[in-house]
């Protein structure tokens, strides 16, 4: 296969800064408008036997196609000042999405030829952001959302205009509160949030590299993310800091039917459920640095019927470094690490839905690496 993608677009925006009611009003608009250009052919492959081995060459051309896609933004934002700590936010955008399919290569019978778009589609948003204290804010958020197709998902096997497919559009419910407290020591960054998901756009294999795109149905993500970062020490010759992070997912499929299989309430493959990420780094004066980072992930369904899940694994890797100050017109800067310290054997890829073809057998995990050293040099010159 042959294939070449050319892109082009325009964007341009005004800004505004005006009063209503007394109070300062920033407002956006704004358009863009973009071209996706995707050709490709597909060869015959004709295998013939060279010198050292068997290889292959270009045959006689068997398909010859080009694609445009093309979508036009409209947007609106603003930011409007209730009071002195309270801001409200409002936008939306309005989005329009086409595709041109030309066959370039059609018998008298057969011309593969086509026009598909979709729906105009508005998306609003609502924010409201309330000032608690000097250093620390809560807020809410409304807010739709849509993802068209990619090229690839809006093509069927056979070339055809895959006239089935939808963007997948929702809504996202989100509050939250970050900021600094306990003298600016420990910040702190929390948010729950619940996504409301119609046509998520999802992979179906069909045959050994061949994929199709699907509209999953009905989607729901609830989750709840916090980081935490502490200044352990701060002094004129070593600095200590700690910073956390985890999530809790529970994103599952509300309305989901493919064929005869119902995969309605099942939780959505690919994701953990539960993930945690920690890193303790030091800075001494001298210019020496290093930190130690531990990593857990949760065990992953990675079937839409739930009926096979990826392990859950843990990582701890480690850095040391030595770097000269960096106001310096020559920086340099050396370094060693490990990573999986512990050696421990995980998943670090996963096939979703992985079908089996002959007698082989679905291959769901791809492994990880084991236990690994890197070092490197770095120079950085200011002119």
């Amino acid at each position: 296969m042959k294939e070449k993608t050319n892109a082009i677009g325009l964007r341009t925006k005004l800004l505004f800064n005006t009063q209503l009611f007394n109070q300062n009003l920033l407002w956006t608009i704004g358009g863009e408008v973009f071209s996706d250009k995707n050709s490709y052919q597909i060869f015959q492959n004709l295998y013939k036997d060279f010198p050292i081995g068997t290889g292959s060459i270009q045959g006689t051309l068997l398909s010859n196609f080009k694609e445009n896609r093309t979508y036009f933004n409209l947007f609106f934002d603003s930011k409007y000042e209730l009071t002195a700590k309270t801001k409200f936010n409002f936008g939306i955008n309005i989005n329009q999405t086409s595709y041109n399919l030309e066959d370039r290569f059609y018998t008298s019978n057969i011309n593969y030829s086509g026009d598909y778009s979709f729906g105009t589609v508005l998306s609003p948003k609502f924010g409201l952001t309330k000032q608690v204290t000097n250093n620390s804010i809560i807020y809410g958020t409304i807010s739709h959302g849509f993802s068209p197709p990619t090229l690839e998902e809006t093509l069927l096997p056979n070339n055809l205009i895959n006239t089935n497919i939808k963007p997948e559009s929702g809504w996202n419910f989100e509050i939250g509160s970050r900021g600094k407290i306990l003298k600016n020591k420990l910040f702190f960054d929390i948010a729950l949030y619940q996504m409301n998901v119609k046509n998520l756009l999802v992979a179906k294999r069909t045959s050994n590299d061949e994929f199709i795109g699907v509209n999953a149905g009905k989607t729901q993500y609830k989750s709840i993310e916090l980081s935490l970062g502490y200044i352990l020490l701060k002094g004129n010759n070593l600095n200590i800091n700690l910073s956390n992070a985890t999530n809790y997912n529970h994103f599952k499929f509300k309305e989901f039917t493919d064929l005869e299989n119902n995969y309605s309430g099942n939780e959505l493959p690919g994701v953990p459920k539960f993930t945690y990420n920690s890193t303790i780094s030091f800075e001494l004066d001298l210019g020496i640095y290093g930190n130690l980072n531990y990593r857990y992930v949760g065990e992953i369904p990675i079937r839409d019927d739930n009926s096979i899940y990826s392990n859950k694994y843990q990582l701890v890797n480690l850095k040391l470094g030595y770097q000269t100050l960096k106001n310096k017109k020559i920086v340099f800067n050396a370094f060693v690490g490990i990573n999986n310290l512990l050696n421990e054997k995980y998943a670090s890829m996963l096939l979703i839905n992985a079908s089996s073809f002959g007698n082989n057998a679905p291959r769901y995990f791809y492994p990880g690496k084991p236990i690994n050293y890197y070092s490197g040099i770095n120079l950085k010159f200011t002119l």
